[in-house]
C-alpha cells in the first residue's frame, strides 16, 4: 500500500473514532440553549480563528439561513469573525487580543449567547471575550479540542472534541455546525435540511412555475454508494 493511501485510512479511522466518542449530552444541551435564545429573541454571537473563524461564519449562515429560511421568526446570530475592516481598527489600535470583546461591547446583552470556538481552547482573543461575556451576564459555550484548554473551563458549558490531531479536530466542530443547523430548524419550523416545510409541501414559487414546485415535494435524500 503506497504512503498517500496509508496516511487517507489513518486520517479516515481517526476522524471516524472522534465521530463516535462525540459528547452527545453536551451537543443537546447547547442546542437547548440555543433554542432558547430563539424563543426569547436574544442574539447570539460566535468567534473564532483561522479554521475556527471560518467556521464560526458558517454557523452564522446556517442558523441565519439554513434554519431560519422560511420561518415568521428568525434565529439572530452574529459572526464576529465577518466585519474586517473593524477586526483591522480593533487589531492595529489596541490589539489582536481585542478583536472580539470590543465588539461585543458594542452589542451584547445580559441574556445573549456567546460562542467560542477554538481548537487549542487557548485562544488568548477568545478567551478574552468568553470571560466578558460571563461577566455581563451572557451565557457562553465552548468549543474546543485537545484537552479543552483554558476556554473548557472559562465557558458555562463546553463541547470538547477530545483528539490531539487539529484537523480532524476542525472537521468535527464544523459537523457540529450541521447538527445543530438540524437539529434547530425542525425546532423553528424549518425542514431539517435547511428547507422551509411548506416549500417540502409544494407552496413554493419560482421561475419556472408549477414544475419547480412539484420538484421540492420530494425531500433530498442522500445517495447511498456502496
Amino acid at each position: 500500500m503506497d504512503e498517500p493511501t496509508v496516511m487517507i485510512r489513518e486520517y479516515l479511522h481517526d476522524a471516524t473514532r472522534a465521530i463516535r466518542a462525540l459528547p452527545i449530552e453536551d451537543i443537546t444541551r447547547v442546542a437547548t440553549i440555543l433554542k432558547a435564545a430563539y424563543a426569547q429573541e436574544r442574539t447570539i454571537f460566535v468567534m473564532g480563528n483561522g479554521g475556527s473563524a471560518s467556521t464560526a461564519s458558517h454557523l452564522a449562515c446556517d442558523l441565519n439561513k439554513g434554519a431560519s429560511m422560511g420561518a415568521s421568526k428568525r434565529f439572530r446570530v452574529m459572526a464576529l469573525t465577518d466585519n474586517l475592516p473593524t477586526i483591522l481598527a480593533l487589531a492595529n489600535d489596541i490589539g489582536y487580543d481585542a478583536i472580539f470583546v470590543e465588539q461585543l461591547k458594542c452589542f451584547a446583552r445580559p441574556g445573549d449567547v456567546v460562542i467560542g470556538i477554538s481548537g487549542s481552547g487557548n485562544s488568548p482573543n477568545v478567551l478574552k471575550a468568553v470571560a466578558y461575556g460571563r461577566e455581563i451576564g451572557c451565557t457562553t459555550i465552548g468549543v474546543c479540542g485537545f484537552n479543552g484548554g483554558r476556554l473548557k473551563s472559562t465557558a458555562d458549558y463546553s463541547i470538547h472534541v477530545a483528539l490531539d490531531d487539529m484537523q480532524v479536530v476542525e472537521d468535527l466542530h464544523m459537523m457540529l455546525v450541521h447538527i445543530l443547523m438540524r437539529v434547530l430548524s425542525v425546532h423553528a419550523g424549518v425542514g431539517d435540511r435547511g428547507i422551509p416545510t411548506e416549500t417540502w409541501a409544494g407552496t413554493a414559487t419560482g421561475t419556472d412555475g408549477p414544475r419547480h414546485r412539484r420538484a421540492l415535494t420530494v425531500p433530498f435524500r442522500p445517495a447511498v454508494r456502496p
